[in-house]
């Protein structure tokens, strides 16, 4: 009898692994707990040989599929530029990272996607895999807060001489919609907000924000405000203990609010705080309502003292009886055109508005 060979035995070995423990088993080399994981060279290889970030841009798009990978609803971006710096901060509503994996999530070859890697418009993405190249390309690359099933809020500082971005960052592209309705980008420089829009646009889903720190924090306040009961607002005691992207709309003052914003890696002064809380700071509308914006009244040039800055707080039960009268009178157009919604009417107040957003797809 002739004895197997060595390759022979170890492919032996490696099918009954597998077939004991799956391939996931063949395709770890570490276990950081919480769902996450380091692969093994191998693996990590074959799902991404490199993360090609040659520019900030860059950097936005892998900040974004990371927090839709961790399953956020809402994203608000955050950008500035102060000389040769650009700052970019990024919340989510997303499932969050645990306190102990904050700087594990930045090495190479850590994800939470073992048995699934997404592949979209930009090429393959493991989430967690892609911040080991951002740290690598930015000045600072760092988790300012998350705690599991809480968000995220992730903050990069990069040298525009080392990194670069495009030189127009104030023009937004324009769109159109496709055969299928659906909003397309058509022209535009291929910068941050065009970048931002692009994404809005594959993941009509998720509401994305994007504007400067102040105008960030002013819409995460204005956001969490349409969405919380009175009495979240009244007995929470630690804005910390809330959700991330919660936290500033259950700030008692400004000094509070400072505090705050500063820990999710968005600095304010004091007196943007106290704007910001007097409701004399717009609320970013987010990036699909702001490709066809409704008009909006001028900004007066002082603040009205008289003015009732208490905005409408609808109660949970009214707001679900709400959305079910919305989606029976949906039907009409579904009949009509051979659609369906997916999900249910979504309601947001903010301000004197209240909006809603139908989400469908066509009838197969």
């Amino acid at each position: 009898m002739v004895a197997p060979a060595m390759g022979e035995d170890a492919d032996r070995l490696i099918e009954f692994v597998s077939s004991v423990s799956g391939d996931a088993y063949l395709k770890v080399e570490e276990s950081l707990g919480d769902g996450f994981v380091r692969l093994k060279v191998s693996e990590a290889e074959r799902r991404q040989a490199k993360h090609d970030i040659r520019s900030v841009e860059d950097i936005v798009v892998e900040l974004l599929r990371n927090a839709r990978d961790a399953h956020a609803q809402r994203i608000f971006v955050a950008t500035t530029r102060d000389g040769d710096e650009r700052f970019l901060t990024v919340v989510d509503d997303g499932v969050g990272v645990p306190q102990h994996l904050h700087e594990a999530v930045f090495e190479p070859r850590v994800t939470s996607k073992l048995e699934t890697m997404v592949v979209d418009r930009w090429g393959v993405h493991g989430r967690g895999m892609a911040l080991f190249s951002v740290r690598s390309n930015a000045s600072v690359a760092r988790i300012a807060c998350s705690e599991p099933h809480k968000g995220c809020s992730v903050q990069v500082i990069a040298d525009v001489t080392r990194l670069s971005e495009r030189a127009d960052q104030s023009s937004w592209p324009e769109v159109e919609p496709d055969e299928a309705g659906a909003m397309r980008v058509v022209r535009g420089p291929h910068n941050i907000a065009r970048r931002v829009v692009e994404f809005a646009c594959e993941h009509p889903e998720v509401e994305v924000y994007l504007g400067s720190v102040v105008e960030t924090v002013a819409t995460l306040h204005a956001v969490a405000r349409s969405v919380l009961e009175p009495s979240d607002l009244l007995f929470c005691d630690d804005p910390h203990s809330a959700p991330i992207w919660q936290r500033p709309a259950v700030c008692a003052d400004a000094d509070e609010l400072v505090e705050v914003a500063t820990t999710m890696g968005l600095a304010i002064s004091e007196r943007s705080a106290h704007r910001i809380l007097a409701g004399e700071i717009a609320p970013l509308r987010s990036v699909l309502d702001s490709l066809a914006p409704a008009p909006r009244p001028a900004a007066t040039t002082a603040p009205d003292i008289f003015r009732d800055r208490r905005s409408l707080k609808l109660a949970r039960a009214d707001a679900a009886a709400f959305a079910a009268e919305l989606e029976e009178a949906f039907d009409f157009l579904a009949e009509r055109y051979y659609i369906k919604l997916r999900g249910e009417p979504r309601i947001t107040v903010l301000g004197d508005e209240i909006r809603v957003r139908f989400l469908f797809e066509k009838d197969e």
